[in-house]
């Protein structure tokens, strides 16, 4: 979260200024989130390859985008009047950031592929009732976060750009206009 010194004594002359300070301030609050946004969608992107060539990033990198649900989750939402907020909605999109375990309760079929891999298979596939089962385990998913380093690579942006749209509405506020 991105906060700046001073900013209940800020906002209480904000709102005293009027609706239009209110929503100039507010653009550029929302302008912050979205750049956060797009600086995690793009961090999902870059050096990423969907389909049969997909490759899992390294642990404690964003992960590399496969099939974009996680990317497309990503959304900048305006909180009226002052605040904004970047959240992530795809159903794995915090065990991507934060890692985790996952308890897996087994009885996945699977072969050995000749190259020495498992391949997992489908209840669905005919091949399913022949093969063997995987045993309750665990999965342990290491964090690979995207939106913690798109808020810092933009922090000290965000907090200068709040900071100027703040003192030009109180310069306008003490100008007389709005």
């Amino acid at each position: 979260m991105v906060k700046t010194t001073g900013s209940g004594s800020y906002l209480r002359r904000i709102r005293q200024g009027g609706a239009e300070i209110v929503k100039r301030v507010g653009a550029v609050v929302f302008g912050a989130a979205d750049d956060v946004r797009s600086d995690a969608q793009i961090s999902l992107t870059t050096g990423a390859t969907s389909g049969a060539n997909h490759t899992p990033s390294a642990p404690g990198t964003p992960p590399n985008q496969d099939s974009g649900t996680l990317g497309n989750s990503i959304q900048a939402l305006r909180l009226p009047p002052l605040r904004a907020q970047v959240i992530a909605d795809a159903p794995y999109a915090a065990i991507q950031e934060y890692g985790g375990i996952i308890n897996h309760p087994g009885g996945t079929a699977y072969f050995i592929g000749e190259d020495g891999m498992a391949t997992f298979v489908g209840n669905d596939d005919p091949r399913a009732a022949s093969l063997p089962r995987t045993r309750p385990h665990e999965i342990v998913l290491p964090a690979r976060p995207y939106l913690r380093p798109a808020l810092e690579k933009n922090r000290d942006q965000i907090n200068s750009d709040i900071t100027k749209a703040v003192n030009s509405a109180m310069k306008a506020m003490k100008n007389g206009a709005g």
